[in-house]
């Protein structure tokens, strides 16, 4: 079974599905749904259209240099069948997706690393401009002369 890549988008074509167009000088672009096929007709760049994995790749949102992509290449040579070749080979699968799902994992913690920070700078700053719609602030002396009812740690009125 050869499962095939998408020329727009990059994702994996089943046998069966996608379209498949062949131009005048006998190049073959292969599209995983309409969508793709569209984008291409109206001439758009993958690598300018955001939900592509050229865009992700580009924009540093995807890994692009990682050992285990290595085991996906395309590879036109035919093999002699082997039971134990085959076993390892099963066996090795396994491992590579682990390790490139913690890969993956820690790609995606170093990118978002500084965005905790800079999302409290922007909350600050949010509140610092619409502090107006807060309210007025209450100190605990004055709750206790006018008798202003706190509110608990989940916030319901106390009774």
């Amino acid at each position: 079974m050869r499962l095939e890549k998408c020329w727009f988008c990059s994702s994996t074509i089943y046998p069966g599905h996608g379209i498949q167009f062949v131009r005048n000088d006998a190049k073959i672009f292969r599209f995983c749904r309409s969508k793709c096929h569209k984008n291409f007709k109206m001439k758009r760049n993958p690598r300018k259209v955001k939900w592509t994995k050229a865009y992700r790749r580009l924009h540093g949102k995807d890994m692009t240099q990682d050992s285990t992509f290595e085991f996906e290449r395309k590879r036109n040579r035919p093999e002699r069948y082997d039971r134990n070749v085959t076993e390892n080979v099963l066996k090795a699968i396994k491992k590579i997706s682990k390790v490139r799902h913690a890969r993956e994992e820690e790609h995606h913690r170093q990118r978002m690393k500084g965005n905790k920070v800079m999302k409290l700078k922007e909350d600050a700053k949010e509140l610092e401009q619409s502090i107006h719609l807060v309210g007025p602030l209450v100190k605990k002396d004055d709750m206790k002369k006018e008798k202003i009812i706190p509110l608990r740690e989940d916030h319901r009125m106390e009774e």
